[in-house]
């Protein structure tokens, strides 16, 4: 499922040019520039988190926040190389309600994700991955197309019409929410777990090319 990388990696800079404009829902008004994903054109994997927050609005790139961080290093721990990995947002602008100088992150609604999934569904389109990710619960709304439960979903392979398979998990931001050290520490295991379930899919699809 591996496309030619020179046209491919060409698409995707005209996509990202194109989602610049995007004024598909309001969110562009506040949100200081489109954040599209990132990645190379050959990926197996496509990572799809919620949308960008406060870090990732401001440098233009998805994931190098916070939940970034904790994101790398569980993608270390599970044996998944991040630099083969394409990393996209449902929705690709940051949405917020002001507090003073700080910008509160706000969960994107039907309506935004419905707007946004163009983009998604282009990016998919392009990068014919072998897996997608989606991790918490705006992403599964967009990778599924409606509204899917992460614990009910959680862990396993899913084949999707579009033509690769789908895992389930939680946004990286929902463990550094964790109050409880040990809770922290249970879900990130469990988060680890299921990246480990991507990166055998990826050594599969290695040995079998």
């Amino acid at each position: 499922m591996t496309p030619t990388s020179g046209t491919s990696s060409a698409s995707l800079s005209a996509l990202r040019e194109e989602a610049a404009g995007c004024r598909a829902c309001d969110l562009w008004k506040h949100a200081t520039q489109t954040v599209f994903g990132e990645g190379p054109a050959h990926a197996q994997v496509v990572l799809v988190g919620e949308q960008p927050g406060d870090k990732e609005d401001l440098a233009g790139q998805p994931f190098v926040g916070p939940a970034g961080a904790m994101l790398d290093r569980a993608l270390e721990e599970a044996g998944v190389d991040r630099k083969k990995t394409y990393v996209t947002n449902a929705v690709k602008h940051f949405k917020f309600v002001p507090r003073g100088k700080i910008r509160l992150h706000q969960k994107p609604n039907t309506p935004e994700i419905k707007a946004c999934r163009q983009w998604y569904e282009r990016e998919l389109d392009l990068l014919k991955p072998d897996l997608v990710v989606a991790m918490g619960a705006t992403a599964a709304q967009c990778v599924f197309g409606k509204i899917t439960p992460i614990n009910k979903n959680r862990g396993r392979v899913i084949d999707l019409p579009e033509g690769p398979k789908a895992l389930v998990t939680v946004h990286p931001s929902y463990l550094l929410r964790l109050p409880d050290e040990d809770a922290r520490r249970r879900e990130y295991a469990r988060f680890v777990d299921d990246l480990k379930i991507a990166a055998a899919l990826m050594r599969k699809s290695a040995r079998a090319a």
